[in-house]
């Protein structure tokens, strides 16, 4: 007797029950799968630039505030020290940052734009426009966008602290 229903060999009727529709349900995929389109999206715009993407953040974080500690540094974009050190160094060896010792504490590290570092945050103003476009979203949406998933973040690691 037919159906009227056509099922694949590998359709998720066929599948065990709930794994493939599981997966697909996933809020965390569907960011999983937004952040990894968002970094293929950059990719081309950077790298006339030089820069890798998580290279673009730690620029982004100097353009708006110069002469930040590593640790405060880490702090802001969520970075370990044992990610962030090697983003500094390749920086550094390119000639975009300057790593220092903070001559009030010297056991901390203060990172410095040089001129060329500064000079870059000029040829990288269209990257942020592109990629607006690019998500075809408009600026109340990326907003709202923006701050669910901001909100989402804070909600998930303070659930870690209880």
């Amino acid at each position: 007797m037919k159906t009227g229903v056509s099922r694949r060999k590998n359709s998720p009727a066929n599948t065990i029950p709930g794994m493939a529709a599981g997966l697909d349900a996933m809020l965390c995929f569907a960011i999983y799968g937004a952040a990894h389109a968002f970094t293929r999206a950059y990719k081309p715009l950077l790298e006339p630039l030089g820069l890798t993407y998580p290279q673009y953040l730690v620029m982004m974080a100097l353009w708006s505030e110069d002469g930040q500690k590593v640790k405060t540094l880490g702090d802001r974009l969520g970075l370990d020290s044992g990610t962030l050190s090697p983003l500094l160094k390749r920086l550094e060896q390119s000639g975009l940052v300057a790593r220092k010792r903070d001559p009030e504490d010297e056991r901390q590290v203060k990172i410095t734009l040089t001129p060329q570092g500064l000079a870059l945050k000029e040829k990288s103003d269209g990257v942020m426009t592109a990629i607006g476009k690019a998500t075809g979203c408009s600026l109340d949406e990326v907003s709202a966008l923006r701050e669910a998933l901001v909100g989402l973040k804070d909600r998930l690691e303070g659930a870690g602290d209880k």
